[in-house]
C-alpha cells in the first residue's frame, strides 16, 4: 500500500518512522513542516495521485479545511483516514465531505512520539468504521497490523465517552496538579505520588498541545469534567463536616456493577463461564497427566517442542475461524501449555 501523510508534526513524523520500520514506503505533504526531501510531496495534488492511502494527521480544527482542499483530487480507489484523539466530530466530517464514494474510517492511535521513542508495547489503535464503508474498516485494520498494532473497532461516540473519562479527565487533573505546585522538583514524594508523577511527565512530553482538542472537541469532556468536580466537592464537603464532627472521611472504591444491572449481569456470565473454563483446565490437567505417563513408559522426555508448535498453530486457526485475535489466544495457550508441562514435572 502507498502511504501519504498528510500533516508532518510530531505525530505525522513519528507515524512516518513506524511505517518505515515495517517496510511501507510514504511521503508526506505540510506546507509548513520540514520534511525530508526524499519523503516530501510537492503538492496536496502530487500526494493524492500517487498515494492509495491518506492518513490525515492534522489538528481537528484543521480537519475540515484540509477535506476541502483534498476532495477534488481523490478517486474512487482512495482510503482516507484520520488519527485523531476525539472520534465524533472527525468521522462526521469525512462522512460528509467523502461520503459515500470515498472510503474512509477514523482512527485513534492509542500511543504517541515519545511512548513510541520508548518502544512501549504493545501499540494500540481504536478504529471507528464508516457505516457505508465496512471493507476500508478492514483495509486500515490490516494495515495497522501489518505495523504491529493491536486494533480495537467501536462506534465514534462510545470512543469518545471513554476517552472522555480517561484520556480528557487525565489531561484535566494533570493541569490543575501542575498549577498548584505538584510537578515541581520536590525533595522527597511517597510512593503514591509516584504513578501521578509519571502521568505528569508524560502529559508534559508526549501531547501537552492536546489538552485543548480534548477538551473542547470531545462533546463528552464538558459532563465528564463536570462529574469529576461535582465528586470533588462533594468529597471536599464530607472532609470538612467529618472534621466538624469529629469523625473520618474513608476512601472507598464503589463496585460499577451496583451502578448498571446489565453491567453486572455481564459480569455474572462471565464469572459462571470462567467456572467452566476452570473445570475444563481441571479436566485437561487430567489428560496431560494421563500422556506424561504413556511418555514415561515410553521413555520420552516430557517437552515435545514439534507437538507444542503445531498445536500453538492449530489453535491460533481456531481462533482466527472464530474471528479472534490469533496472537492474543495462542498467549493464552503458552500459558496452558507451560502449566501442563510444569504438571508432568511434577508427576
Amino acid at each position: 500500500m502507498r502511504i501519504g501523510i498528510l500533516g508532518y508534526g510530531r505525530f505525522g513524523r513519528a507515524l512516518g518512522a513506524l511505517l518505515h520500520e515495517a517496510g511501507h514506503a510514504y511521503r508526506a505533504w505540510d506546507p509548513g513542516a520540514e520534511i525530508p526531501l526524499e519523503r516530501r510531496a510537492s503538492s496536496l495534488r502530487d500526494l493524492a495521485d500517487a498515494h492509495e492511502a491518506l492518513v490525515l494527521a492534522v489538528p481537528i480544527p484543521a480537519l475540515a479545511g484540509l477535506l476541502t482542499s483534498l476532495r477534488p483530487h481523490l478517486r474512487s480507489d482512495h482510503l482516507v483516514l484520520d488519527v485523531g484523539s476525539v472520534k465524533v466530530g472527525p468521522c462526521a466530517l469525512m462522512d460528509d465531505h467523502l461520503g459515500a464514494d470515498i472510503p474512509h474510517a477514523g482512527t485513534h492511535p492509542l500511543f504517541g512520539p515519545v511512548s513510541l521513542a520508548r518502544a512501549e508495547r504493545p501499540l494500540r489503535v481504536v478504529l471507528c468504521a464508516s457505516p457505508g464503508h465496512p471493507a476500508a474498516a478492514d483495509r486500515v485494520e490490516g494495515l495497522f497490523r501489518s505495523l504491529g498494532c493491536e486494533v480495537l473497532r467501536q462506534s465514534p461516540e462510545d470512543h469518545d465517552r471513554v476517552m472522555a473519562t480517561t484520556h480528557a479527565l487525565t489531561f484535566f487533573i494533570a493541569k490543575g496538579l501542575l498549577q498548584v505546585g505538584a510537578g515541581a522538583e520536590l525533595p522527597f514524594t511517597p510512593p503514591s505520588f509516584h504513578a501521578i508523577a509519571r502521568t505528569l511527565e508524560s502529559v508534559r512530553e508526549d501531547a501537552g498541545h492536546l489538552f485543548a482538542t480534548l477538551q473542547n472537541e470531545n462533546p463528552f469532556a464538558l459532563g465528564a469534567r463536570e462529574g469529576l468536580l461535582e465528586a470533588l466537592s462533594a468529597i471536599h464537603l464530607s472532609l470538612a463536616e467529618a472534621a466538624e464532627s469529629g469523625g473520618g472521611e474513608q476512601l472507598s472504591i464503589p463496585d460499577l456493577g451496583t451502578r448498571s444491572p446489565a453491567l453486572q449481569e455481564a459480569r455474572d456470565h462471565i464469572d459462571a463461564l470462567d467456572q467452566e473454563l476452570v473445570a475444563l483446565l481441571a479436566r485437561r490437567t487430567e489428560l496431560v497427566l494421563r500422556a506424561g505417563r504413556a511418555k514415561a513408559a515410553l521413555s520420552l522426555p516430557v517437552h515435545d517442542p514439534e507437538r507444542e508448535t503445531a498445536q500453538l498453530l492449530a489453535r491460533r486457526a481456531w481462533a482466527k475461524q472464530a474471528g479472534m485475535d490469533g496472537q492474543g489466544v495462542e498467549d493464552v495457550f503458552r500459558a496452558v501449555l507451560r502449566a501442563s508441562r510444569s504438571a508432568q514435572g511434577r508427576s
